[in-house]
């Protein structure tokens, strides 16, 4: 079970984010169109409910996301919320109003990362973000380092960011990056969940050990772990392949055992591990956003975890909840 109210700092820094927030990739038609109004619902409801981390991208519906955080965020207290954003795509300064498939046009330079970061901040209505991530880095590690990396210290040390990190979806090169360069903060997509630990053994250490904040993003796997006997499964954005699809029906029936949702278990099990902070949810309605929540306070009892490992479905070394 835990407390979504909960918060933690982000790395060294005193910027704080809550154990669940909000991821906004819906908001921006990722897999199918969310309305202006809906979003505004989510939103407010996220905040609502206590959920005070908010989690975004230019990327995002080519703008669109940023623009209906900002709108939403505009009528709350300022100091009330964690907003995080990334750079590193060239976007529009004005997102269209029914985004097509993004076309992901890269840009790690120096100045296109300062171009937009200030093109996200209009679309937010801000002056300064808490956290700004570098995002999808993959194959311009180079570049990424030599222009993003020194445009978003210098933003830190103008005051326009409080926190910088990386958002991508390997940890591999997140492991190079926590031990070479100074961040605060890293948003690791589908790598450390309960169907895989890919993270564990790379990342997770030298994180811990330089005190570097994991969110943990996609801990769905793309939605295999919320209905893992779906006609067509993905697994981190792609069709499941039939080991994951089979990895993800044995958990789902130990958690049948035990009375227990899979997406509960899904999405408690990345906050045991003490390098991670915040799980990142989205949503594309209301009641799915409350269902998350439910999700994340659901009683789980350890007998639950302690048969996973014992049916090698969880790493031995990973942390488990009540641990």
């Amino acid at each position: 079970m835990v407390d979504i109210s909960e918060t933690r700092y982000v790395g060294k820094t005193s910027v704080q984010v809550n154990v669940m927030g909000l991821g906004t990739g819906s908001l921006g038609f990722l897999y199918e169109p969310v309305s202006t109004e809906e979003a505004a619902q989510i939103i407010q409801s996220a905040y609502d409910a206590g959920i005070r981390f908010f989690d975004t991208a230019a990327l995002y519906g080519k703008g669109l996301a940023e623009q209906r955080l900002g709108r939403s965020l505009s009528r709350l207290p300022r100091h009330s919320y964690t907003l995080a954003t990334k750079v590193g795509y060239e976007i529009p300064e004005e997102p269209p109003a029914t985004p097509e498939k993004n076309e992901k046009v890269r840009n790690f330079s120096y100045d296109g990362v300062m171009r937009s970061f200030e093109n996200s901040l209009k679309r937010l209505g801000l002056d300064s973000v808490d956290i700004v991530h570098i995002h999808d880095p993959d194959d311009h590690e180079r570049e990424a380092i030599e222009g993003a990396y020194k445009a978003i210290w210098e933003l830190r040390s103008q005051g326009m960011i409080k926190a910088i990190g990386v958002g991508m979806n390997q940890s591999a090169m997140l492991a190079r990056f926590a031990s070479n360069y100074e961040f605060d903060c890293f948003l690791l997509a589908g790598r450390y969940t309960l169907l895989d630990q890919e993270a564990l053994t790379d990342l997770m250490p030298i994180a811990e050990e330089k005190g570097i904040s994991i969110f943990v993003g996609g801990a769905l796997n793309s939605g295999i772990l919320a209905d893992p006997y779906s006609e067509t499964p993905l697994f981190n954005y792609r069709p499941a392949e039939k080991k994951w699809i089979e990895k993800a029906r044995r958990l789902d029936e130990v958690c049948l055992r035990y009375e227990v949702p899979l997406k509960a278990a899904a999405l408690q099990f990345p906050l045991a591990h003490p390098a991670v902070d915040s799980v990142l949810t989205g949503a594309r309605s209301q009641k799915e956003l409350m269902e998350n929540v439910y999700m994340l306070e659901y009683e789980i009892p350890s007998d639950l975890w302690r048969d996973c490992k014992q049916e090698g479905l969880i790493s031995e070394e990973a942390p488990i909840p009540g641990n």
